[in-house]
């Protein structure tokens, strides 16, 4: 029997990947595979003294692709939460920034954020919340029907600067891996399991710096520029008696009815209708105009306040990895959190978990799912009075609701 022989090629590109994944460095990776995370994650005292923190629960949620990997999820409804993990500080200078973690809404989340934060070094963990300033935040966010994408905030002088794309998020209630790279020529993508949803540069797609071109305030369109791409023919002529059309006629099908009285209903005329004839207000037809020059446009040029920064991406003291959220409804749950260098490991990483998983986890939520319906179609009769005491009590749900939902929405416009 022949030997099998492997291609030259295909060996080299194997070794190749291997040898990349292998000298990827990995700053942090929070897989929660322990019960030993409390010991790495500090959780904030940030509206503690107002009986608002919620509490963090270890579980792998109510359905799962593997009961045994777990997460940490929002346990309580109308609560902030806010908690952070340390790692060795460094700088992306010179240096690919890979920023991962999953996410799954096992509420249907209406309006609320599945997004985690960067911090550089100097804050303190016990009070990190709101107001703490953050060099990147990055996940989904969604509210109503309206915003249901990925935000990508990067500090930039002091300020936060939201991306300008449009990264529409997932909006089921699975599990879904989040991705963002930044790259030292200043690209940077975003992917979502493991698929680029987008990418450009951080030159175009924030306005961390003042555009490199401007229009020219001095330009002024000449007056014989001549912009109209169509004009009345000049060899068209209005036909003759065009204007003696008259734009109604008398009905022809109208018959006088035969108990009109001409001396007490007075001389009968018949309704008038459309006429058929009548084309409206004439008007030449139109040609292309030979003469015509194109839209103007002002000419750009080198804006004057623009000054380069070639470090542009660097984040000098990236320190801590953190959430930070407030939730109308609990049931948002986090897991394998990573920060390094590789993209390829970063992929390596999801297939590992979400990967291997996603499927078990669909079929799962299928079977849950099956199970409530099948509850909610259950007849439950109750009387007429029990049913109006279920309407107050509905009424006065949907009011809690609504001012809970009014907070959050106002959180989300500070954003």
């Amino acid at each position: 029997m022949a030997s099998e022989r492997w291609n030259p090629s295909v060996v080299s590109l194997i070794l190749f990947s291997l040898l990349a994944i292998a000298s990827a460095e990995v700053f942090f990776e929070e897989r929660f595979d322990d019960g030993g995370w409390e010991n790495r994650w500090v959780k904030s005292d940030w509206k503690k003294d107002e009986n608002l923190a919620g509490e963090w629960n270890f579980t792998s949620g109510k359905w799962n692709g593997d009961a045994e990997d777990k997460g940490i999820q929002t346990s309580e409804d109308y609560r902030f939460y806010a908690i952070s993990a340390e790692f060795p500080e460094f700088s992306n200078k010179d240096k690919t920034l890979v920023f991962q973690f999953s996410v799954k809404h096992e509420q249907k989340l209406d309006c609320g954020g599945g997004y985690m934060k960067l911090l550089s070094s100097g804050i303190d963990q016990k009070k990190f919340g709101g107001d703490t300033p953050y060099s990147i935040m990055f996940g989904p966010d969604i509210c109503g029907y309206s915003t249901k994408k990925v935000h990508a905030i990067l500090t930039y002088n002091d300020t936060n600067h939201l991306i300008k794309k449009e990264v529409p998020c997932e909006t089921d209630q699975l599990t879904h891996v989040y991705t963002f790279i930044l790259r030292p020529d200043a690209t940077y993508s975003i992917l979502i399991d493991n698929v680029e949803k987008q990418t450009g540069s951080l030159y175009s797609d924030w306005d961390l710096l003042p555009p490199k071109k401007i229009k020219d305030p001095e330009a002024k369109k000449p007056e014989d520029w001549d912009d109209k791409e169509f004009i009345p023919d000049p060899e068209d002529k209005k036909p003759e008696g065009y204007d003696d059309i008259p734009k109604e006629i008398p009905d022809p099908d109208a018959k006088k009815p035969e108990d009109w009285d001409d001396e007490e209903d007075g001389e009968w005329t018949p309704p008038t209708m459309d006429n058929p004839e009548y084309k409206g207000p004439w008007k030449a037809k139109k040609i292309k105009n030979p003469n015509y020059q194109g839209k103007w446009k002002t000419p750009m040029i080198d804006n004057p306040e623009f000054k380069d920064d070639p470090e542009i991406y660097v984040f000098p003291k990236l320190k801590y990895v953190g959430i930070e959220l407030w939730q109308v409804k609990s049931g948002t749950l986090f897991d394998n959190v990573l920060i390094c260098d590789d993209p390829e490991y970063a992929m390596k990483l999801a297939e590992e978990t979400w990967g291997k998983q996603k499927d078990a986890e669909k079929a799962a939520f299928d079977e849950a799912e099956k199970k409530r319906e099948e509850e909610e179609s259950k007849d439950d009769p109750v009387d007429s009075d029990a049913e109006g005491d279920d309407d107050d009590a509905e009424a006065d749900d949907d009011e809690t609701d609504k001012e809970a939902d009014d907070t959050e929405e106002s959180a989300h416009d500070e954003l």
